[in-house]
């Protein structure tokens, strides 16, 4: 008896920079869990990349430095699809073709475009950053995907996305698989060591308030040990009063598997100065591994250049195959073979 088919999963992710553990205990770390239950798509979204102005070169370079450090992670290409998306063209023609299917005005509805084309002047924001959300809708229906890992940042988007499909659906018959959205599991939300109350980001003018993979083993434990916590004495979870020690606690737990009841165990006649570098020291430990097989990785050009064109080949099968699907329903002409 055959076993069932695996439910498929899409996800991606912008080559915009170095990745915080933010980043790696939010959502990297669930990728590599996700790998052995379900089908996994991992797409390096470079196209979405330049709906905001970039450097080419180090466009290039961040992309390359994207892929190495996915695969340092853990993503395993025998087990996953990993590709550059500007490789796989049907992204790109798909995303004209749902163009033709979405609305203005539920795109200009869209929070991040209202955000982040506010801090643009009128005249250079792009069409491209408008239409962001259908090139993400292509992404993942041309996966034939039934599940997203998302978060509240891009839930509207994986909304329009259902919408759009539907629609299509609607109007030609059974076409696009209409994805789920996995809420609330796609890994921990990590906040800034300095603010505890807003998100870790790399783009926080203060470096101490995140910690990069590639940060060093002193340099992790320093951090930490600089860490905002909370009045009193208590190592308690309790984001309203504790911000800064929950946040740590949350971390920690992260870092070592352990529970948040189990850490608050462990620290219980502990200071603040014990726990933080206590949260550091088990950071560091996690970080290692995962900096010696980047620096492995990114070193062997040459496999990283053959990893991505083959995998840009399977892609394009599943991708191909979506296209022409829709492209059919559309009435185009199809393509000589």
């Amino acid at each position: 008896m055959e076993s069932p088919a695996k439910k498929k999963i899409f996800s991606a992710i912008q080559p915009s920079g170095e990745f915080t553990i933010g980043n790696y205990f939010g959502a990297l770390k669930n990728w590599v869990g996700l790998q052995d239950n379900y089908e996994c798509v991992y797409c390096i979204a470079d196209l979405h990349s330049i709906t905001m102005p970039q450097e080419p070169e180090a466009l290039r370079k961040r992309s390359f430095d994207c892929l190495a450090m996915l695969l340092a992670a853990g993503i395993d290409p025998a087990k996953s699809l990993v590709f550059f998306q500007s490789h796989v063209s049907e992204h790109s023609e798909l995303a004209w073709l749902l163009n033709c299917f979405s609305y203005m005005g539920e795109l200009s509805r869209m929070t991040q475009y209202k955000d982040k084309s506010a801090r643009l002047a009128g005249d250079t924001v792009s069409v491209g950053l408008f239409g962001y959300p259908v090139l993400m809708a292509a992404d993942i229906l041309l996966y034939d995907t039934d599940i997203v890992p998302v978060g509240e940042d891009q839930r509207q988007h994986l909304e329009l996305c259902r919408d759009i499909a539907t629609r299509f659906n609607q109007r030609f018959g059974q076409t696009f698989v209409v994805p789920e959205g996995l809420y609330g599991e796609s890994g921990a939300r990590i906040m800034s060591l300095l603010e505890p109350t807003s998100k870790m980001s790399k783009s926080d003018p203060a470096a101490g308030a995140y910690v990069l993979l590639a940060d060093s083993e002193d340099v992790v434990i320093n951090k930490f040990k600089r860490a905002v916590t909370d009045s009193g004495s208590e190592i308690v979870h309790s984001p309203q009063d504790k911000p800064g020690i929950s946040n740590l606690l949350e971390i920690y737990s992260c870092a070592t598997g352990k529970t948040i009841k189990e850490s608050e165990a462990e620290f219980a006649a502990a200071g603040y100065g014990t726990f933080k570098t206590a949260v550091g020291e088990a950071v560091a430990s996690v970080l290692a591994p995962i900096q010696e097989r980047y620096a492995r990785l990114s070193a062997d050009k040459g496999y990283l250049d053959k990893l991505v064109s083959e995998c840009a080949q399977k892609a394009a099968k599943t991708a191909a195959n979506t296209l022409a699907r829709a492209s059919d329903k559309i009435g185009l002409a199809p393509k000589a073979k």
